[in-house]
């Protein structure tokens, strides 16, 4: 599957490139296949140093504009949150929802059956679906088990 994945957004990528006239370069491949190697959401930051592990240099203006590009080609969704921003390779994940927590920002990829049932028999006047994508935010369990300690810890009932 991983592999169909790969070749799909590769010949995406090559066809782009080629009628736009634009150069194929290693540096692109490069993003574009370290994008498709993280089953999360990742930053920059995140990207460039996979890069670097892999021993492959990029720049920093190389990465923000192969990430415009593949925003551009639907291959890559971007994540605003409180702590930064996230991207996500959304090749073949059309339909999805996310939890993301408000005070540590980990975002985390649900399965919600009936929500995806209901948009997807949804019909819009004069509007072509292509795909959605579900933004729940709260407070994971973890950061409401923190809070909840500090309360307690500030009432006087943990000692």
């Amino acid at each position: 599957m991983k592999e169909t994945v790969n070749s799909s957004v590769r010949a995406i990528l090559t066809n782009y490139l080629e009628q736009s006239n634009h150069r194929k370069t290693p540096e692109r491949f490069a993003v574009l296949d370290t994008v498709y190697q993280f089953d999360r959401s990742f930053s920059i930051q995140e990207l460039s140093e996979s890069l670097e592990k892999a021993k492959f240099h990029v720049s920093r203006a190389t990465l923000y504009n192969t990430l415009k590009l593949l925003l551009k080609l639907r291959l890559v969704v971007c994540h605003r949150l409180e702590e930064g921003t996230k991207y996500e390779a959304s090749y073949g994940t059309d339909n999805h929802c996310h939890q993301v927590c408000t005070v540590c920002g980990k975002v985390k990829e649900i399965s919600v059956p009936n929500i995806v049932r209901e948009v997807n028999e949804t019909h819009l006047r004069r509007f072509r679906k292509d795909g959605f994508t579900l933004y729940i935010y709260g407070t994971c369990s973890t950061c409401q088990a923190k809070i909840t300690r500090k309360r307690n810890k500030n009432l006087g009932i943990i000692k």
